[in-house]
C-alpha cells in the first residue's frame, strides 16, 4: 500500500496523469468541434468530460495544456468564437474520432483529415459531424484555468442550446444503449465497450 502527501512527496505530472487515467475510468469522450474567427474548423476528442448541470443544461470538458504549457486549438478557438458542438460518437465512429486526436498545425481541418462531412448545427455557426448520432450545440459559459504549466487543465463549461440525436437511439424518453454503442476511455491506447452491464436498485 502506498500513500502520497503531494506537498511533501510530489508525484510528477506524468505519473499523476497515468494514475488518473488508469483509475478514473471508463471516461466518456467529448468529441468537440470549434472554429476560429476566420472560420478554420477544429475537431478533437477529450476524455476529461461529463455533465455539470441539467437546469440549465451544462457540459464540462477539460483540455490540458500541451508540453510547452500552451493551450490547444479548442481553447484558442473558444476564446475567439464562444461556441462549440460536443458529439458522442459511439463505437461506429471510433476510428474517425481517434484520427482527430492527431496534433495538426493550427488552422488545419480535422474534419478533412478524418474524411468527415460537416453540417449546420441549429443556433450555432460551428458545424457538427454529419454522421455523429448525438451532438450537443453549446455556447461557452466559462473557461477556468488551473495554471500555465504543462498539463494544467482548462475547464470548459458549455451550455447546451440545441441537440441533434438519431431517432434510432432516442424515443423521446429513453436512449437505446444497443443502438448508440457508447464507448469509454481507459488508460494508454485502450477503450471500453458497455456490453457487460448490471443493475442495482437505488435505496429509498
Amino acid at each position: 500500500m502506498s500513500d502520497y502527501l503531494l506537498e511533501e512527496s510530489p508525484l510528477s505530472s506524468g505519473a499523476i496523469y497515468r494514475l488518473f487515467c488508469g483509475t478514473i475510468c471508463p471516461r466518456p469522450i467529448a468529441w468537440v468541434s470549434t472554429h476560429d474567427r476566420d472560420g478554420n474548423t477544429n475537431l478533437a476528442p477529450f476524455s476529461f468530460f461529463n455533465v455539470v448541470s441539467v437546469a440549465p443544461p451544462v457540459l464540462g470538458f477539460s483540455p490540458l495544456l500541451n508540453g510547452e504549457g500552451q493551450p490547444k486549438d479548442t481553447i484558442r478557438n473558444l476564446e475567439q468564437v464562444p461556441e462549440c458542438v460536443v458529439h458522442i460518437s459511439g463505437e461506429a465512429l471510433v476510428n474517425e474520432m481517434n484520427a482527430t486526436s492527431a496534433s495538426l498545425p493550427a488552422g488545419e481541418d480535422e474534419f478533412a483529415l478524418a474524411g468527415l462531412e460537416k453540417v449546420t448545427m441549429p443556433g450555432l455557426t460551428v458545424p457538427r459531424v454529419a454522421a455523429a448520432p448525438v451532438a450537443f450545440g453549446c455556447r461557452l459559459r466559462e473557461i477556468v484555468r488551473f495554471g500555465d504549466q504543462p498539463m494544467a487543465g482548462c475547464l470548459v463549461l458549455a451550455e447546451v442550446v440545441s441537440i441533434h440525436i438519431d431517432d434510432a437511439i432516442w424515443n423521446g424518453r429513453h436512449v437505446s444503449v444497443e443502438a448508440l454503442k457508447p464507448i469509454g476511455r481507459m488508460a494508454g491506447s485502450d477503450y471500453a465497450r458497455t456490453t457487460d452491464l448490471f443493475g442495482l436498485e437505488r435505496p429509498t
